[in-house]
């Protein structure tokens, strides 16, 4: 007889049931070995990316099941928000799902239609083949699967700023992402996500979504900065990627063995080797 399984808890039951803010990282070098080293860091959700990553159907699936069974929560951010993406994504077992570049609230419900089978939504079916329902061992998954699936749309443009209310207002929105970067790019200060306007920006959004009932959440790898939209509510916030802490950590290594001014461990200059 096989055995039955029950879901797992959402992000959306997470942020509900816990007051401390969720603390998470990137996951973004297409490593399930990778992905798992960063589940068992005491952080609490993870995210995997697929929009600006090395990730395709095969590595997140990978990377869903290195992470399964540690005590974190893996979301992972689509690539575009699309119908068929989000069915393939969510077969795969992703419940916890982020969509990039949400700008108006018809395309926050159209997200909503698509991670919910008819008549709700648009979902296909083809749950008997999917990781999503554990092949059928997760009992009435069919009439249950809106249980198991927690839905965040991305803030990140002037546009989506304008329509903040509207976006969080939309029913089967389970939380809002703001990105700061893009939101700077747009608003015609690449690069400058720390500018008073960006920051502006990100607050008002913030205070909206808050006042509206949803959590947000906000990518802030600058301490100061995640600091600062914490005290402003943001209840989950990235603070790190696996790729940068491994590019800072490797170009600290060689600035203190190769660099003009090397010391080693004790502080003893290093010669720098000649090749």
């Amino acid at each position: 007889m096989p055995i039955r399984v029950a879901a797992e808890p959402t992000f959306r039951d997470v942020l509900a049931e816990t007051a401390r803010a969720q603390m998470g990282m990137w996951v973004c070098s297409g490593s399930a070995l990778v992905a798992e080293i960063c589940a068992s860091s005491g952080l609490d959700w993870l995210l995997i990316d697929t929009e600006h990553s090395p990730n395709g159907l095969e590595s997140t699936l990978s990377q869903l099941q290195a992470v399964h069974g540690y005590p974190i929560v893996p979301l992972v951010r689509a690539p575009i928000g699309d119908r068929v993406v989000v069915k393939q994504l969510l077969d795969l077992g992703a419940q916890n799902l982020l969509i990039p570049m949400v700008d108006t609230a018809e395309h926050a419900r159209d997200m909503v239609a698509a991670v919910r089978y008819p008549p709700r939504g648009v979902r296909g079916v083809g749950s008997a083949l999917a990781r999503a329902s554990r092949w059928n061992r997760i009992d009435d998954y069919l009439a249950s699967a809106d249980e198991t699936i927690s839905l965040f749309v991305q803030i990140e443009t002037a546009d989506a700023v304008a329509n903040i209310a509207e976006i969080a207002a939309v029913d089967g929105i389970d939380g809002l992402f703001i990105g700061p970067s893009d939101l700077a790019a747009s608003m015609g200060l690449l690069g400058q996500q720390d500018h008073p306007d960006v920051v502006a920006s990100v607050e008002h959004c913030i205070r909206t979504i808050t006042e509206l009932g949803k959590p947000v959440g906000v990518n802030a790898f600058a301490p100061a900065t995640a600091d600062r939209y914490l005290a402003a509510g943001a209840r989950f916030v990235l603070v790190g990627a696996d790729v940068a802490i491994l590019a800072r950590a490797s170009e600290k290594l060689a600035a203190t063995y190769i660099g003009p001014n090397a010391t080693g461990p004790a502080g003893d200059a290093v010669p720098r080797p000649s090749y």
